[in-house]
């Protein structure tokens, strides 16, 4: 028997018998590298019937490949290393008329990265359409240095260059690093946020990640956007800390002075030790490609990690990459009956913020009503979708990241808000109470109070408790959100609580509540 053998690839996955060493295969459709994964560390036992004699193991398509398996596709499994096909066919996913392909809405190839989202990985790129991103690594170290910074190409920008003198193909973005001077975790974030306010400055726009990590956009030649990832570190007691997956004893000298490395042929900084920071990152088997690669951080890393710098934020990627999973499904259609009672009694065009606006339902259907709408949520990527149908369709819809759980983001939004032209406004909040913890209802309030003065409404839905709620709700009752909008200076214009149905779904009780900020 040999000791990798392939048993099945159909629409549900790949069967498998994997003896000896693990290694990593690609799966190919149509020649094009979509996937990989190890034969023994991602798999599971069992999955393939008798055929394997107990020693068969099987591996479903990950979760977002799902949508794209349409239709026959032509599949191969080619061993990474070694390059050797070990399974090659057709095989029927749907009863679709249609061969499976990859691309984006733009047309571009697209595989998965190493985050398991689907991208325009560099193996796909032309020299022409990365020049921008190498244009932009070398200002973008400019602006750095500018700024007493001294940076580097890091993680897998870092492992391409050093390794290849090129980007890796099955990578998607660029990362840079800096290891500050400072050594107290307040103080590098203070000097991130300077950092992160100089890049916008010169016209580049940028996202905060954590208190120590922002990436700026970078559009290339055909209009494809790519993300170049600003990670800061810092030196504490002969540890390294590097956002997001370092916490390692490290030598200031293998930073110190940097020295040169070569990436397609330019010249950027690098480590004067760039090989211990690749060890550090990757494991001493660094220099063997694995595109299938998966950091495995100590937990006590990644425990401090969050405490100093990712604070309430540290979930947000797994709710982006529920909400990435999401996006090629319509945003569903109508309203809720909370919408609708807010559009019954408000005046035409009144302003109106709807937090944790999730897809964007309500935020969709209340634009095309014509009220402009502020739409809000902690992972705003579920809301791109709604976002490009208004566009197209012109209607008064915008998208804004909002952390109830972070008064930065909530003072500042507010203040933001209060200060528009005046006009009528009103707030939607449906099943966020009841989705937040304590702070993020107190922030919520808050937030009502900054926007809502001179006769704004909030239209506030919760589970009450009984029956059954939505998954990860938590029951408030109304008596509770009462007290909650009174503190924070609201008047009670309205109770109500009924059983959940209609366009609301949901099996259990639900209580609304309607307060008025004069």
């Amino acid at each position: 028997m040999l000791d990798l053998r392939v048993l099945r690839v159909d629409a549900d996955g790949v069967g498998l018998v994997a003896l000896g060493s693990d290694r990593v295969v690609d799966v190919l459709f149509d020649g094009r590298r979509i996937w990989s994964f190890w034969v023994r560390r991602d798999t599971s036992r069992g999955g393939v019937g008798g055929l394997a004699g107990g020693l068969g193991r099987s591996i479903t398509w990950p979760p977002a490949m799902r949508p794209h398996l349409v239709g026959t596709g032509s599949v191969t499994l080619r061993e990474h290393v070694s390059g050797a096909d070990v399974w090659s066919g057709e095989v029927v996913f749907t009863d679709d008329a249609r061969r499976v392909e990859f691309v984006d809405r733009q047309g571009h190839p697209i595989s998965l990265d190493k985050s398991d989202r689907f991208s325009p990985v560099f193996a796909e790129r032309t020299a022409a359409d990365l020049d921008p991103l190498l244009d932009a690594m070398g200002e973008l170290l400019d602006v750095l240095a500018a700024h007493g910074v001294a940076a580097f190409p890091a993680y897998g920008t870092l492992l391409g260059a050093v390794r290849e003198g090129d980007f890796l193909g099955h990578d998607s973005d660029a990362d840079l690093g800096y290891v500050s001077s400072h050594s107290s975790p307040v103080d590098v974030v203070r000097e991130s946020f300077r950092l992160q306010r100089a890049v916008a400055e010169r016209g580049w726009a940028t996202y905060r990640y954590s208190g120590l990590a922002f990436r700026v956009e970078v559009v290339e030649a055909d209009g494809a956007t790519r993300f170049l990832d600003v990670f800061g570190g810092f030196l504490d007691g002969g540890r390294l800390y590097l956002m997001g997956e370092v916490g390692h004893p490290f030598e200031r000298e293998w930073l110190l002075p940097l020295g040169r490395t070569t990436l397609r042929g330019r010249e950027y900084p690098a480590p004067a030790r760039p090989e211990k920071l690749l060890e550090v990152m990757y494991g001493p088997s660094w220099q063997v490609p694995d595109p299938a690669f998966k950091f495995e951080t100590p937990r006590q890393v990644t425990e401090l990690l969050n405490q100093w710098f990712r604070g309430t934020g540290h979930a947000r990627r797994d709710w982006e990459r529920r909400a990435a999973q999401r996006r090629r499904r319509p945003v569903p259609k109508g309203s809720s009956a909370l919408a609708k009672q807010l559009r019954r009694a408000e005046a035409p065009g009144t302003l109106v913020l709807d937090v944790g606006a999730g897809r964007g339902r309500d935020a969709l259907w209340l634009a095309r009503q014509g009220h402009p709408t502020l739409a809000y949520d902690f992972a705003p990527r579920g809301l791109q979708k709604a976002q490009r149908t208004a566009a197209r369709r012109e209607l008064p819809l915008e998208v804004r990241a909002l952390n109830l759980d972070e008064w930065r983001w909530v003072l500042s939004e507010g203040a933001r808000v209060s200060r528009l032209p005046e006009g009528p406004r009103a707030m939607l909040a449906r099943h966020v109470l009841d989705a937040t913890d304590e702070f993020g209802r107190q922030s919520l309030g808050r937030l009502a109070s900054m926007t809502l003065r001179g006769g704004g409404r909030l239209y506030v839905q919760t589970w009450t408790g009984r029956g059954r709620g939505g998954a990860g709700l938590v029951p408030m009752k109304v008596a509770r959100v009462q007290k909650l909008l009174e503190r924070h200076g609201g008047t009670v214009l309205d109770v109500a609580e009924a059983p959940a149905g209609g366009a609301d779904g949901g099996k259990g009780s639900v209580g609304k509540v309607v307060a008025q900020w004069d």
